[in-house]
């Protein structure tokens, strides 16, 4: 018995519901990014999976690339906005954030 595309959907479904788990629940927003980007790799899995065996070629290794490239801009981007933020307010807890308009 092999891998196929079962096993990557499972794992893929797998780390999609851990990175919306920590999302919801964690109050740290580098630990909420932290599970933003295992999201995005989810997605990556299903990109790949899709091209090796949906008879996509190669565009699903393509779409992967380009969602890296993605994840890492809005990384360097949100640890900015984040450290502006803790700057400001001497803390990164999400819940205490509430007053951006000062």
């Amino acid at each position: 018995m092999g891998i196929g595309l079962t096993h990557y959907l499972v794992i893929s479904a797998i780390l999609f519901s851990l990175g919306l788990f920590a999302i919801i629940v964690r109050k740290h927003a580098v630990l909420v990014l932290m599970g933003l980007e295992l999201v995005l790799n989810s997605a990556n899995i299903n990109f790949v999976a899709f091209a090796k065996y949906g008879g996509m070629n190669i565009e699903g290794q393509v779409a992967a690339v380009f969602v890296i490239i993605l994840a890492a801009a809005e990384a360097a981007v949100a640890l900015a906005i984040v450290l502006n933020i803790y700057q400001n307010f001497k803390t990164v807890n999400v819940d205490e954030i509430d007053n951006l308009k000062d």
